[in-house]
Order: structure tokens, then sequence, then C-alpha cells
């Protein structure tokens, strides 16, 4: 994508001692004190992406223009109309990440579910306001705004999932807006805050964006079709047509523009409605109807006139009064000694330190994990129940030919359960994506606090669910009945979780649907699977092909369990011979059947697995190893896709 954006921010506040934007005070025409609002000015934006079609022989690269050289000054109460380059408009301001202008996409929550409205803020505010501000202070504001957003009866309750009923959605998208409130911020830009609620509900959100501008805060707005009680509101309107302007000023006099124009709204039409009727070229359609009085009119024409009526509306603008006023204005900001232009910096600042913010976002993350019964008591349940049926079927293995094959099928099922277990961690980066690119850039915290907080989360529940799958189905299975030999199945099967989850985090830090991350997963975990050394024989496997054995998780899993079971073990008959002449002495003897294999020994042997003791731990390094090299890229396809999803 190809963007060229220059945007002013009135200086007008000062900077506080905690660090924060302090809005300078101003006197009003009754004597009363008034925060001054900022004035925001867009110069020469221009917006491209590039898009590609066709097939891969045959592919082509096209550029499309989504924003054309668009100038305005936003201040005070602003709206922007619903446009398909409204989203690029927001999609380009998050380059200018400022403290003074926060941008919230009201579309997506940015909240967590599982807490309540309280919490939520209370989150907010511990890790965006500055460290140096007390935390009475930071409490003082969580309840202020509570009660300036009109939260106060539900500051309580759980926000809510798609799991568990919370709170309506208008009380929602006050608790979204609430989320960005907390810093006091002098510039707000909302997408679409009125999405998904009903016209009562819009109106009381609407009429409280009113009041905070009212106050001195600028807020820019897209809306989706507003009805005239809400579009009454605004105090500033802009339009776009194929990214390009076509008006710009004042929201009551838009009416009049038009009608000079040639466009007259009809009495008791919504002016919305009426823009969007006009901009879209339905206007014309409907005004060609009357004339020609049939409804069947021809496509060409239609498209034609839709065509020219854009590029009407277009020079009509250009050529307006209130062009030349905005081109002036903002050639008096340029010159303006008190306007700073942003840099085009991604750099992000932090209000708290790297500790301040693992603590919170690691506890957010493990209540968020305690309180979603799906990921937590559901994943414990499953474990358990699986550990009772693999030990009710291969219950008290004996010391016989049967007892290496059912040994065998347990450990073999046992190391893939584990990994196929792993694939719940896919949901980890993905159901939250929206939520983590908006709270990263916002400055909540680092990728490196996040990704930090989600491995120690998944960490603790993958221990606590191997720990106790281990307990129930070690002894009911009737494995080697030593303390050692206990403990170190338990490490291989939690190291193989471990490693599995770092693996199924690698391939789905980047993906944005959990079923493709899945389908990816399930494909790698059945070709780890057949060369694990069960299916296959590996000494025999073709030396083209014996090196995706090296790859295979379940392969490590399985020959540690293979060596810490069969060392020492013995499945052929001893007979016991007495020698006549001295009854005090015996000699044991084992008898063997011709194919049998007799000790655990021989049959690691066959495998062609290393049973010594550095056998043993140096497949419990290799998934080490594995695990951390997966993390690492679970980590930099984090840092990826926070470049602006």
């Amino acid at each position: 994508m190809e963007k060229t954006s220059h945007i002013n921010i009135a200086m007008i506040e000062d900077i506080g001692t905690n660090g924060m934007a302090v809005s300078k005070v101003g006197t009003g025409v009754d004597g009363t004190k008034q925060r001054c609002g900022s004035t925001v000015s867009f110069h020469n934006i221009q917006y491209k992406v590039q898009q590609q079609s066709g097939f891969l022989c045959k592919r082509k690269i096209l550029s499309k223009e989504i924003l054309v050289d668009l100038k305005s000054v936003s201040l005070s109460f602003s709206a922007l109309s619903p446009s398909p380059s409204l989203s690029s408009v927001f999609s380009s301001l998050t380059h200018y990440a400022h403290m003074n202008l926060q941008i919230l996409s009201c579309r997506e929550d940015v909240v967590m579910g599982t807490l309540t409205v309280r919490e939520n803020l209370r989150f907010s505010a511990a890790l965006r306001l500055h460290v140096s501000v007390p935390q009475v202070e930071k409490e003082a504001r969580v309840n202020h705004l509570i009660k300036e957003l009109g939260l106060t009866e539900v500051a309580d309750s759980k926000v809510g999932t798609q799991m568990t009923r919370g709170i309506s959605g208008g009380e929602r998208k006050r608790t979204n807006i609430g989320m960005e409130l907390i810093i006091d911020p002098a510039v707000l830009f909302l997408d679409e805050p009125t999405t998904g609620l009903d016209a009562s509900t819009a109106n009381s959100v609407l009429l409280l964006l009113k009041r905070m501008a009212s106050h001195g805060r600028t807020i820019i707005m897209s809306i989706h079709q507003p009805r005239y009680s809400i579009y009454r509101l605004f105090d500033t309107l802009t339009l776009l047509v194929g990214g390009k302007m076509v008006y710009h000023g004042p929201a009551p006099n838009a009416l009049e523009y038009f009608a000079n124009i040639g466009y007259a709204c009809e009495a008791h039409n919504n002016p919305a409605d009426f823009f969007l009727d006009v901009i879209n070229g339905d206007f014309t359609a409907t005004a060609m109807t009357k004339v020609h009085g049939s409804e069947d009119l021809d496509f060409k024409e239609l498209s034609s006139s839709r065509q020219s009526i854009e590029e009407r509306l277009v020079d009509e603008y250009r050529n307006s009064g209130y062009s030349s006023n905005t081109r002036a204005e903002l050639e008096r900001i340029v010159k303006d000694k008190r306007c700073g232009s942003l840099p085009k910096s991604r750099t992000i600042t932090y209000n708290s330190s790297f500790f301040h913010q693992l603590r919170w976002v690691l506890h957010r993350t493990f209540q968020n994990l305690m309180l979603n019964p799906q990921t937590s008591v559901a994943q414990l349940g499953v474990n358990v129940f699986l550990a009772l049926i693999v030990g009710a079927i291969f219950f008290g293995v004996k010391d016989d030919q049967s007892g290496i094959q059912n040994r065998m099928g347990a450990l073999f099922f046992i190391t893939t359960n584990q990994c196929f277990s792993t694939v719940s961690a896919a949901e980890l980066f993905i159901t939250e994506r929206k939520l983590f690119v908006h709270e990263y850039i916002s400055g909540y915290y680092r990728v490196s606090v996040y990704f930090l907080s989600k491995i120690l989360s998944d960490i603790a529940l993958r221990t606590v669910t191997s720990v106790i799958f281990s307990c129930v189905v070690y002894f009911l299975i009737g494995l080697k009945s030593t303390a050692e030999a206990f403990f170190v199945f338990m490490l291989t099967v939690t190291l193989v979780a471990y490693t599995a989850t770092a693996m199924t985090m690698a391939i789905s830090a980047d993906q944005s649907v959990v079923a493709l991350a899945n389908i990816l997963m399930t494909i790698t975990f059945v070709f780890m699977m057949i060369f694990s050394g069960l299916l296959v024989n590996l000494p025999s496997t073709k030396d083209w092909l014996a090196w995706l054995k090296y790859f295979s998780i379940p392969r490590y899993g399985l020959a540690a369990l293979k060596i810490n079971e069969f060392v020492g073990l013995r499945f052929c008959e001893e007979v016991v011979i007495r020698n006549s002449n001295m009854s005090a002495m015996t000699a044991n003897c084992t008898v063997k059947t011709a194919g049998q294999t007799c000790t655990g020994e021989q049959y690691l042997e066959y495998l062609g697995i290393d049973y010594t003791c550095w056998g043993l731990w140096e497949n419990h390094v290799a998934l080490t190893v594995m695990m951390i090299i997966f993390l690492i890229i679970a980590y930099l396809k984090l840092r990826f896709i926070k470049k602006f999803t």
C-alpha cells in the first residue's frame, strides 16, 4: 500500500506533570471556564492499494486509489460519511499514534468479555496512565468515567462473551469508548460507533458523544445511515465519493449547498439518506425515472449518469466557497507556529515499565482463562476422560509378548493425544487478534509482554492437565512401578505438550481463521505421527525420506517414553531348574521361543533407539530445542501481524 499523508494537530494543549495531555481552559461568552477544543487538519491525503488479479502465470498488479487529495479541517463534533474508503482513513491514521489522538474502531470490541466494566476500565487506566499517577487518582478517574458514561448500574457486571450473557449493546459501546477516554484525549476518532445498535440506543450513544464534544473534545467519526435526530447533532459534515471530497463544511448548511447545485431534498426526507442517494447516483436514477415516466432505464444510461454526477459533485465542491475557505484555513494552519506536524514514525511510547505491564496483562490473561470454561474446565475434563478410556483399554499390561504390543499402543496414543490436544492453543492469538492489535497500537503494552503472558498462562494449563492425565493413565495401565520412571514419564508427557503447543502457536500466530489454522496443524501432526516410530520402522526408511523424522515431535516423545518403560523389562517365561545333587542351589533359565523378544533392550535395539541414559535425555533436549524454535517463530510472526493488520 502507498500512503502519502500529512496530518496536523493544533498544539493547544499543555503536557501535565504526569505526562498526560491537559487542554488549556478559556473563558466563554458567559464568563464560565470552558475547555478549548483541538483542531485536526488533513493535508493532501493520498491512499493507494496494490491489488493482484489473474492466475499465477498471468498475475497482474493493479493500483487502486482509495483516497484522492483530501484536505479538511475538523474541530469540535464532526462526522465523516459512510464510505467504502473510510476504513482506509482510520487505517492510515494508525501510523500517527499519539497521546492526544485516539482511534477506535467501534465495529469490533476492544474490551475483554470475561471482565466487568470496572475491571476493563481499570486495566486501561493501569497501563495507559503514567506510573507517576497515584493508584487512588487512577481509581477516581475510573469511577468518574463510569458515572459520565452512565454505566453505574452495570459497573460490576461482566461485559459478556459469545458463551455468557453480559451487558447490553449500548452499554458495551460506551465501555469501548470509555477505554479510550481514560487518558482524556483531546481528539477521538470513532469508526461507526452505532453499528449493531437499535435506533434508541444509537441515539443515546451519540448524545453522550455530543455532550463530551461540548466540553472541548474534538470527535471525528463515521456513521452508518443516521436518523435525523442523530444527524442534527453534527457540527461538521464530510462527504466522499470514490475517495474524493464532494462536501466539507458545516452540517446545517449541507442541504442548502446541494440545493444550490441542483439537488434539492424533499420535505420530510432524512438528510443523511438524501446525501447517500445523491453521491451514490440513486437520486439521479429517481429523477430520470420521473422524467422518462418509466422504470425500465437502460443500464448503460444509468451507469453513465452516475459517473457524470460523481464528476460534477467533485467539480462543484472544488469550485465552491467551502473548498476555498478550507484551503485558506489549511494555509493559515501550516504557517501558524503553534502547529506541529506529527512524524511519520510508528514508534509507540509506553507509560509503564515492562514488569508493570506484565503483571497486569498476566493477571487479566489468567482471569480470562479461569472464567472461560470452554478453555479450562472443558480441557481438563476431556483429558481426564481420555485418560480413563486409555487406562481401561490397556488396563494392567502384562510382562509377556502381548505386553510389548500393548505398551507400544498405549505410549503411542498418549504421545499423539498430547499433540492433538494442543490444537485448542490456536485460538490464543486468533480470537484476540483485533484486541491485541488495538491495544498494542494504543500503547497498552509491548508485544513481548502480551506474548509472554499468553505463553505462561497456557503453560500453566498444559502443566495441570498433563500432570493429572499422567497420574490417571500411568497407574491404570500398570507401567513400570518405580518413582523415577513415573516422574520421567510425567516430564516427557508435559514436554511433548509444551512443544506441540509452541508449534501450534507458530502456525496460528499469523492466521486470521481458526478453521484454516486447525487444518494446517492437523496435516502437520499427521505427518509427524507417521514418522513417530510405530507406524513405520524408522531404520528401514529410505534415505530421501529419513530426514523427516527429525521434525517429528511424537518421535522424540515416544522414544523417550519407550526408553523409560522398556529398559529392564523381561518378556519371556523364567523356569526354575533344581539340581538333584545340590538342593540348596537353583538356577534360573529363560525359555525363549523362536521369534520372541525377551528383553526390553532387545526390542529397543530392533527399533534403532539408543536406550542409554544419554539417549533418554537426548530426546528431551531435542523437544526443548524444538519448543524454543517454535516460540521464536510465533513471536516473530506476532510482531509482524501487529504492523496494522
